[in-house]
């Protein structure tokens, strides 16, 4: 089992951001997996600022809960993800360390995006919740 953060980061138009890493084909939540000793919300805000130069403080995460889905780029390994929530400005994050690519959005760009499991089982349901009902 791989254990991550990850958030569900949206802006004031309800579009979600997903990025992707270098060298994969899926777009995910941003987060990351731990370092020795930090908290859940330590390690995701940690890897916002080195992913998307994102600054936050531990009272602007809401924390949603704990997910588990097949990891997106482990075949063969699950992802155990502790999950929050923010509402970001776009203009406040670019692509950094090793991303790839950021999107922001909206149910209607889902069909045809390659996404990990945990976005499409878990994670974007909490973010539009009448859109999947």
């Amino acid at each position: 089992d791989i254990l991550v953060s990850a958030a569900i980061l949206t802006d004031a138009d309800g579009r979600v951001l997903v990025v992707r890493k270098q060298g994969t084909t899926r777009f995910m939540q941003p987060g990351g997996k731990p370092e020795s000793g930090e908290t859940p919300s330590q390690t995701l805000r940690r890897e916002l600022h080195e992913e998307l130069g994102l600054v936050l403080g531990d009272d602007d995460l809401r924390p949603l809960g704990r997910f588990v889905s097949a990891a997106a780029n482990e075949p063969g390994h699950r992802v155990i993800a502790d999950a929050f929530s923010a509402t970001i400005d776009p203009r406040t994050v670019r692509v950094q360390a090793e991303l790839a690519e950021l999107r922001w959005i909206t149910p209607s760009d889902v069909d045809g995006l390659p996404l990990a499991p945990l976005s499409v089982e878990h994670l974007l349901p909490l973010a539009w919740p009448r859109a999947s009902a």
